[in-house]
């Protein structure tokens, strides 16, 4: 829980979305699978797919400069940017450090975060506490993801999963009592393997054999990944709700990472939320890593109200996992 009476609150959101969708249709054509298998089986019906040649950061610029022209801020009094991304524009050079140049935010400082598809919310808690210092003012949190450049779309087990976007949010100084409350984070890497991509890190560089096995692209053993979601996940949320004596009748939204409608649903389960209060968008969109939340954020943004009791969960690569619970801070 917060200590001090500086809380951070999100003030604006933004987003980016590729305009090319791709289909359950189109999927059936490249791989063995189906259109009501894949619904019933992650809630999905498309995803967005950005161009060949194009980067991650041309997403995250995107989604920054939606926050810059609603709020008319002035770039220059930006004092942070964090980009939360598995799927960086190269190795070695933060996404985030190019993005905060493109968006004039030359008096900022800028660095990218690696935790899958928990990278927003451990963005948060970083932000939250960057801003609860008191040094600074304003930060843009940025997920963003290109999945499509590290699946193969010969994989039937991840292909019909992920999409490319990127959403954003504004993070301020708050001393009224909304934005972040508290944060139940978690991580275990004993498990590594089973949601990973093998080559092309220290362990295993990149060789012409390591391409030609296919060891670039996104692995993921399924069933014990959803296993391990569900538990962890819907763990963190009920947590999270424990610690701060909140019952299912206090939270108003339930705003969890959008991997597969039926982790989704086992939280919520565990929770006691009704369904009404359960947000999603995995149906339009697949699952984009770190854009999830703030993805869910812009599309739902109209039905906040200012004092509302949000909860955010997540479960992602590493294994990485948690829940936070935040006021709303605005209405819209």
């Amino acid at each position: 829980m917060i200590l001090n009476n500086t809380n951070a609150s999100i003030t604006a959101v933004g987003s980016f979305l590729p305009e090319k969708i791709l289909n359950n249709s189109d999927l059936e054509k490249i791989v063995d699978t189906n259109d009501e298998w894949i619904i019933s089986r992650t809630g999905i019906k498309e995803r967005r797919i950005l161009d060949k040649g194009i980067g991650t950061s041309y997403m995250a610029i995107r989604a920054a400069n939606v926050i810059i022209e609603k709020k008319k801020l002035d770039p220059l009094e930006i004092d942070l940017i964090i980009v939360a991304t598995i799927t960086p524009d190269m190795h070695a050079t933060a996404t985030a450090a190019y993005v905060a140049s493109e968006i004039g935010a030359s008096n900022a400082f800028a660095f990218d975060i690696s935790a899958a598809c928990s990278g927003f919310l451990y963005g948060m808690s970083t932000a939250s506490a960057f801003i609860e210092s008191g040094r600074y003012k304003k930060i843009i949190l940025i997920g963003a993801d290109k999945m499509s450049s590290i699946v193969d779309y010969s994989d039937r087990n991840t292909c019909i999963i992920f999409g490319d976007g990127a959403g954003a949010v504004l993070l301020e100084a708050d001393n009224e009592g909304y934005g972040v409350q508290d944060e139940y984070l978690r991580s275990n890497g004993s498990n590594r393997d089973l949601l990973r991509i093998e080559a092309g890190g220290s362990q295993i560089p990149t060789t012409k054999q390591t391409v030609e096995e296919k060891k670039h692209f996104i692995y993921q053993d399924g069933k014990n990944v959803f296993k391990h979601a569900v538990s962890n996940m819907s763990d963190a949320s009920d947590q999270i709700m424990k610690r701060n004596n909140l019952t299912h009748l206090d939270v108003n939204y339930l705003v969890a990472h959008q991997a597969n409608k039926r982790i989704i649903d086992a939280t919520s389960k565990r929770m006691g939320i009704k369904d009404e209060k359960v947000l999603m968008n995995i149906q339009r969109y697949g699952n984009t890593t770190a854009a999830t939340i703030p993805l869910l954020l812009m599309d739902f943004e109209s039905k906040f109200k200012k004092g509302d009791n949000i909860i955010f969960a997540s479960f992602g690569a590493g294994f990485t996992w948690g829940a936070m619970y935040l006021k709303w801070a605005y209405n819209h």
